[in-house]
């Protein structure tokens, strides 16, 4: 009976790599996307989303099953446990890779991109891709180094975020209303992705370390 449950709990954790890697790979078309105006790119994203959610449901299933017919204890019901929630950030990481391929959709022909804001918005996808790749090994290695470049990346995105929000009220931005509009949330849906991957981040360090302090610090 153990065998089959070191079994089942092996390929949660996969079903868990699988989802952070979909994430990566729907972050980087997306921004892909939209710094290049590739609507057919985007809509990828947009189908491919409905996989991810798909994955999410299977991990919710297994890990609902894992407690019903094994009624696990001490760091087994901690890992299922944290498992759903991971799964659950993982699928809204992936829904905001699909808003970011959305508004370049939306934007097309045109870029939904302003030269005003290119640099901050280009910074944004590399530190989301980064988060998202870094994502992928914690989950498979659980490195704490890992965690912690999660952190940075997301304390990067929040200084983008910051200084797009700047850009726009600063006096000198003259897009129209729905530019204004677009510009603000991508730099919402940026924003969130990375705090997303911090609280995955932050999973994975209570299971390595005890510690569910939730201060960053420590991570």
């Amino acid at each position: 009976m153990r065998t089959l449950f070191n079994a089942e709990m092996s390929e949660l954790a996969d079903d868990l790599i699988a989802m952070a890697r979909h994430v990566e790979t729907a972050i980087t078309h997306a921004s892909d996307a939209l710094l290049t105006g590739n609507v057919e790119l985007a809509q990828t994203v947009i189908a491919e989303d409905a996989a991810l959610d798909e994955l999410e449901g299977l991990v919710d299933e297994r890990c609902v099953l894992l407690i019903a017919q094994q009624q696990p204890v001490g760091l087994d019901l901690r890992t299922i446990i944290s498992s759903l929630r991971i799964s659950a950030s993982l699928e809204r990481m992936g829904d905001l890779a699909q808003h970011i391929a959305e508004s370049a959709r939306r934007a097309y022909p045109a870029s939904a991109v302003p030269e005003s804001h290119r640099e901050i918005l280009e910074g944004m996808c590399a530190a989301a891709k980064e988060a998202a790749s870094e994502t992928v090994r914690l989950l498979e290695t659980r490195d704490l180094n890992v965690a912690a470049a999660i952190v940075s990346d997301d304390d990067n995105l929040d200084a983008l975020h910051s200084r797009a929000y700047k850009a726009i009220i600063d006096g000198s931005y003259t897009g129209s209303p729905q530019e204004t509009l677009d510009l603000a949330l991508l730099a919402r849906y940026f924003e969130r992705f990375g705090d997303h991957a911090v609280g995955v981040s932050r999973r994975i360090v209570y299971l390595v370390t005890g510690d569910h302090s939730g201060d960053r610090s420590k991570i």
